[in-house]
């Protein structure tokens, strides 16, 4: 198990141009936005337990089931993205935002601790009824993670003590004790959420009960069969729309889990929190099932871009590479919980390759989510487009905003690791923090204009002279790495699960320089992804690219194909989104004007023609056209 652990976001300034820009954004139009929206769609007054009881927003499904039973959750995440927020620029008006939806749930909560505001509104004689269904324990997650969020930023504890007084309700009801239910929650969070509250307070209970959580998964006799059978001896049925549990991933116990099925973000959040655990307790197990999982997701189910589950009909996976383009589902949520899961896998063994994805991941698959703007959110993620998904400024399921904007507010924790003896860069960028490493005060300061370029300069600068060990990231893409130290040439080649280590007595003013060649690439999907066969996908550096009509104007992008012979260039655009690197190769053009009918006896004439590839994270953020990432390959 590695001995590096993460350097708390609020410790990394981020200084490069890239992901300042994105943070500024999620500051200054974001979080306060979608406050706003909170409000507009009636989440906010629904912590105040009105009476009488307004008609539903939004009407249950022909199964019994509306969304408002999880607003606690999209409240919860709010205020841990504006917490967040609040680490990089105090704002007296977003604190008392969060103060006034404090006050609310504090009023809220019952004198036996219970806080969920759906069940305390609508139903409170059911409450712990529909733990299969209904995200009690996956709104205290959020909620959780809020109120540590607000308590790392400001100090203010009182959100966490209703928190904490609400576990202790929970502790009460569900464990292995007398008395007790065999529960556990049907949309996993809660976990993942109680690692960090015991990583905050070293109390044993909190890492006791996600535990629990964690080995009751998938035990026989089912819970959710025990509880459903309750509620069907007291007529409050609720219908559940899957044909088994692998939607909720408790459909075998989890360390006998070998395959990622199911609810793909139920999935990573469940997986980040068996990592987490894994390393916490040193289960060998738990571990080797993640590993199994994580094998499996890489090998058969992640799209080039890192999105997760092609099928909106469960939000997740079906079978071994159905990675279809233009119906892909590919949620935000799942793409930031992959890095989550990633960050946790990387500190099982600073292995490299959970690095590579979590970057992956962050560029492309969660940062497609956010537009420019700040205001317009995907929550499907395709990676083809006939021109007519469009973003959206809310949705009647807002999940996914406050995942994107909570991970861009956080994305510095996401840098660097430290150990006793050592400091680890995971990803470049831009960046600047103070850390301990050796029993000393360590200075760092990374420069890059990442992810356009590949030329980095790290800062080295210890409060006196100490030897420790600098590990930098090679990723995988990358191919002649260049390092040195105060001019001095490193050998690149003694690369060791995707870092290299440079172990020597650091001083005031050593510099680390590395360059990371970024040419283009073309990618090809495994032969088993049947929608990818005959088509090629560009990759620079971290970024993967697509074609938008905006850039290729004359008609569908998907008339244009890449000769195989075509070479690919780097051009810097500044006049395109404050500044990018666009991709440009010659290319052909399929002319449809001249098709008469549905089907021909002759193929139609192609001509020649070019092509314009811009990072697929910013599709969308103009006018409505056509997009693709997979394009057709021609011969020659």
């Amino acid at each position: 198990m590695s001995h590096y652990t993460p350097v708390p976001f609020p410790d990394v300034r981020l200084e490069g141009q890239f992901w300042r820009e994105r943070l500024d954004t999620v500051l200054t139009r974001t979080v306060p936005s979608q406050h706003r929206k909170l409000g507009e769609y009636g989440i906010l007054d629904s912590l105040k337990l009105p009476s009488p009881t307004p008609p539903l927003r939004f009407p249950r499904h022909a199964n019994g089931f509306t969304v408002q039973v999880f607003w606690d959750s999209d409240v919860g995440k709010w205020i841990e993205a504006a917490s967040y927020a609040l680490a990089h620029r105090r704002d007296a008006d977003i604190e008392a935002k969060i103060e006034a939806a404090i006050d609310d749930l504090e009023k809220a909560q019952l004198p036996d601790g219970y806080l969920n505001c759906w069940y305390l509104g609508h139903e409170p004689e059911n409450r712990w009824t529909n733990l299969r269904d209904n995200h009690e324990m996956y709104n205290a997650g959020h909620l959780l993670e809020g109120a540590i969020a607000y308590f790392r930023t400001t100090g203010r504890r009182r959100f966490l003590d209703i928190m904490e007084r609400y576990l202790d309700h929970i502790y009460s009801v569900f464990g292995t004790g007398p008395d007790q239910r065999r529960g556990y929650d049907g949309h996993e969070e809660i976990e993942l959420a109680l690692m960090k509250l015991y990583a905050l307070t070293g109390e044993r209970k909190h890492l006791d009960f996600a535990t629990y959580l964690i080995n009751e998964r998938g035990r026989q006799p089912h819970y959710f069969d025990i509880e459903r059978e309750a509620r069907e001896a007291g007529d409050t049925r609720q219908r559940y729309v899957f044909a088994n549990y692998e939607y909720s991933q408790s459909h075998r116990p989890v360390r006998e889990q070998d395959k990622v099925v199911g609810h793909a973000v139920r999935a990573m959040y469940l997986y980040t929190a068996m990592a987490n655990l894994a390393a916490e307790l040193g289960d060998a197990a738990l571990k080797h099932a993640c590993e199994v999982l994580w094998d499996d997701v890489m090998e058969t189910k992640m799209y080039v871009t890192a999105g997760l589950g092609p099928s909106a009909h469960n939000e997740g996976f079906t079978h071994d590479f159905d990675l279809p383009n233009q119906t892909a589902y590919a949620e935000t949520c799942a793409s930031v919980a992959l890095i989550f899961w990633a960050q946790q896998m990387l500190h099982l063994d600073l292995d490299g390759k959970y690095g590579d994805i979590l970057e992956l991941a962050m560029f492309n698959g969660a940062l497609s989510g956010l537009s420019r703007d700040g205001e317009h959110y995907f929550y499907a993620n395709p990676l083809e487009s006939n021109g007519t998904p469009m973003r959206w400024d809310w949705h009647t399921c807002p999940c996914c905003t406050m995942n994107v904007s909570r991970l861009v507010a956080s994305v510095g924790g996401y840098f660097l690791s430290t150990a006793p003896d050592g400091v680890a860069f995971h990803l470049y960028g831009g960046i600047a923090a103070d850390v301990e490493v050796a029993g000393i005060r360590v200075a760092l300061r990374e420069v890059s204009a990442y992810p356009w370029n590949g030329d980095i300069r790290i800062h080295v600068d210890p409060a006196e002279p100490a030897t420790f060990d600098v590990k930098l990231r090679i990723p995988g893409w990358s191919s002649g790495a260049v390092v040195s130290v105060n001019g001095a040439a490193v050998d690149a080649g003694k690369i060791v699960d995707g870092y290299l280590t440079i172990n020597r007595r650091w001083a005031k003013g050593d510099v680390v320089t590395l360059d990371l060649p970024m040419p283009p690439v073309r990618l090809y999907a495994h032969p088993g992804v049947i929608m990818d066969a005959g088509r090629v996908a560009l990759k620079r550096g971290p970024l993967v690219y697509c074609l938008e009509e905006a850039d290729n104007p004359g008609g569908r992008v998907q008339r244009l194909k890449l000769p195989r012979s075509s070479q690919i260039t780097a051009e810097e655009r500044p006049d395109l989104f404050g500044g990018i690197v666009a991709l440009r190769a010659e290319a052909s053009a399929i002319d449809e004007s001249a098709w008469t009918s549905l089907y021909q006896t002759s193929p139609a004439p192609e001509s020649r023609s070019s092509l314009t590839a811009i990072p697929y994270y910013l599709w969308a953020n103009r006018e409505q056209g056509s997009m693709v990432v997979w394009m057709p390959e021609a011969a020659g």
